[in-house]
């Protein structure tokens, strides 16, 4: 007999969106400006990222301004402290790059969505059936879209977020394979963390918006 497992929904922003923008910064101010122009741009879902420097620190003023607008996870969360911090700062949803059970119940318990890592079914499966709120298939770019088909024979109802290496065209493919939403760094960002055209940055992001807009229209 099998128990019902608690799961808590991802955000309908990001959902929506179908794209979450990784944020790693040399630094938590750094945040600001991109931000800025990544709402411009149409982005509605960002991780900011632990191995940032000061990113609880700044997590109240960013969560202030950015809000109401868009969805702010906490990611590359390792232990259960990281956790309850970034339950307690109001993350809007949690990433981790492992596969836990006891993290995907410490968030379920909170009521806050997780989305743990993992690349083999074993790993996939074991935190979708502890209840997350999806899985982050990572890192993307070893497998390809095509893996997602394969894990849907045995896994059909599983929620997927590629991570890692997945540019526009992956994120494209991704999309068509059955994701639910991309995750995106560096293909999107860039040199924006260091001091790269701002601009550019704009136009990289609309790009990807206009991209995983087209399957909702």
């Amino acid at each position: 007999m099998t128990g019902e497992v608690t799961r808590v929904a991802l955000p309908a922003r990001t959902v929506d969106s179908r794209l979450i923008v990784v944020a790693r910064a040399r630094q938590a101010s750094d945040y600001d400006a991109v931000l800025d122009v990544l709402v411009d741009a149409g982005i509605r879902s960002v991780e900011l990222t632990l191995t940032t420097p000061g990113t609880f620190a700044h997590f109240p003023h960013l969560l202030e301004r950015f809000g109401d607008v868009v969805d702010l996870g906490i990611g590359t969360v390792t232990d259960g402290e990281q956790l309850a911090r970034a339950v307690d700062a109001g993350a809007t949803y949690l990433v981790t790059p492992i596969a836990s059970r006891e993290f995907v119940a410490q968030a379920s318990d909170a009521g806050v969505p997780i989305v743990p890592g993992g690349l083999t079914p074993t790993e996939l499966f074991a935190s979708w059936s502890a209840g997350a709120s999806a899985v982050k298939v990572f890192p993307a770019g070893q497998v390809g879209p095509s893996y997602l088909k394969d894990l849907r024979g045995p896994f059909p109802d599983i929620v997927a977020v590629p991570s890692g290496g997945v540019d526009l065209a992956g994120a494209e493919a991704w999309l068509a394979a059955g994701a639910v939403a991309v995750s995106v760094g560096g293909p999107l960002l860039g040199d924006a963390f260091s001091g790269g055209d701002l601009g550019a940055l704009r136009d990289r992001a609309a790009a990807f918006v206009e991209v995983c807009a087209r399957g909702n229209a």
